[in-house]
């Protein structure tokens, strides 16, 4: 579980990177600065862990481009006690950006492999979010809803309409629409049935898969 000056440097110019990218959020780029990205990854990529790239883990998932990470979060527009649905907990990392920026998260992941590695993984960094379940992502969690965001790591074929009912309004719902390649897709609810919708660009995804439990 080291973190060395070297991997220290790695992550400042990994957030020059996202710099260069567009991230502007300034709480956003000091959590990528700070959290130690190659910790979540298979030793056998530790060079890799600070390029902008997403790299395989394990059951066929994959962690996310920092850029990724950085932009969805940034998207949620979260403040501290926010209380966050992330689907697809995957490696922890994601989790662990919005823990870090004092959010009250809850997950969700539908690969027990995954589930079972990163909820004893987390907490060993000292990432505790509020609850991680083994689930279908599709149905969030009604138990703990409204949200003030909600944050899909995979791409979804349509917009499960259980998670747009789980928001508050003004809450921000950050997903990635689409089969192949899919459009990283905002919604923000303004009323009861009423939501806005902003696209912003093609991205890829690994799948998020419905009812494989």
């Amino acid at each position: 579980m080291n973190d060395t000056f070297k991997h220290k440097g790695l992550r400042q110019q990994l957030v020059n990177i996202l710099k260069n990218k567009g991230i502007t959020d300034a709480a956003v780029l000091k959590t990528i600065g700070n959290i130690p990205r190659h910790l979540f990854m298979d030793s056998s990529f530790l060079d890799h862990a600070y390029q902008d790239k997403a790299f395989p883990i394990a059951a066929d998932q994959t962690i996310s481009q920092p850029y990724t990470v950085a932009f969805q979060t940034e998207l949620l527009k979260l403040s501290r006690d926010s209380q966050i649905l992330e689907i697809g907990t995957g490696s922890g990392y994601q989790t662990a950006v919005l823990c870090e920026l004092g959010a009250k998260v809850y997950s969700i992941e539908r690969q027990l492999e995954l589930f079972k590695k990163t909820s004893k993984f987390l907490p060993k960094l000292g990432y505790r979010p509020r609850k991680l379940i083994f689930g279908d992502g599709y149905k969030g969690m009604p138990e703990e809803a409204p949200f003030d965001g909600i944050i899909v790591t995979a791409g979804a074929p349509y917009v499960p309409t259980p998670l747009l009912s789980q928001l508050k309004i003004g809450g921000r719902l950050v997903i990635p629409v689409g089969v192949d390649v899919q459009i990283m897709t905002l919604f923000v609810r303004k009323g009861l049935k009423e939501f806005e919708k902003h696209e912003f660009g093609e991205c890829r995804f690994v799948p998020l898969l419905e009812d494989k439990n």
